[in-house]
């Protein structure tokens, strides 16, 4: 199959003077999925119906079928989406001190207070579904977990290469940390500067857990 035929277009079909949009293969798969994660965001997975998407998207109810086996096939795939985009901003962090552990778990933090005092942030997905899902076998909480526990190795790892004397306790710290960012961010008044305090809270954290290197005290800008 040509790379052509393999692609996704948007095609317009003539027929009885009327032309009509048919969207197929990925671009359909694209254009749901872009609604599902927007509504399933801003308003939750539990209380989006497949009808609220198909109308966002801009499709039927076929298209949506045909390219998602149900509504937690959908939900599956906006969750693993959402993971990709959170390693992206962690790497992205990570990424603008390199070789430097200490000024990178600070970045994170840095970095974090910035996206959580947006006016658009409505929180962690990942603790939102876990909020609207409570049963723990549901494979939307095994995906919840993973993507946590997936943190707190990176965490661990950092905190080891930055010279932690207890790198665990410290990761562990940080990650609560982080939780507590997350809630902070819905439950204050949008006019509270709260979330500039996350920032200095980490780097305390961070210095007061290292032990043999000389801590500079500068965050990262």
């Amino acid at each position: 199959m040509s790379t052509l035929l393999q692609m996704s277009v948007t095609m317009a079909v003539h027929r009885k003077g009327a032309t009509r949009t048919i969207t197929t293969g990925a671009v359909a798969h694209t254009q749901i999925l872009d609604a599902a994660e927007n509504l399933f965001y801003l308003q939750g997975a539990r209380n989006v119906g497949i009808d609220a998407v198909v109308k966002r998207a801009g499709v039927n109810k076929m298209s949506l079928y045909r390219q998602f086996e149900s509504k937690e096939d959908l939900l599956q795939h906006y969750l693993v989406r959402t993971d990709q985009k959170f390693w992206a901003y962690f790497d992205a962090s990570i990424d603008k001190h390199p070789g430097d552990p200490r000024h990178q778990l600070c970045q994170l933090f840095v970095d974090l207070a910035q996206r959580t005092s947006a006016a658009s942030y409505r929180g962690c997905p990942f603790v939102n579904v876990a909020v609207e899902y409570p049963d723990r076998s549901h494979v939307a909480r095994s995906m919840v977990a993973d993507n946590k526990a997936r943190l707190l190795q990176r965490l661990i790892k950092l905190a080891k290469a930055a010279g932690a004397r207890d790198a665990s306790s410290l990761a562990k710290s940080l990650a609560l940390l982080i939780e507590g960012a997350y809630a902070a961010s819905q439950t204050y008044s949008p006019d509270s500067s709260v979330m500039t305090a996350l920032p200095r809270a980490a780097e305390l954290l961070i210095d007061a857990a290292l032990v043999g290197r000389t801590r500079m005290r500068r965050r990262p800008r």
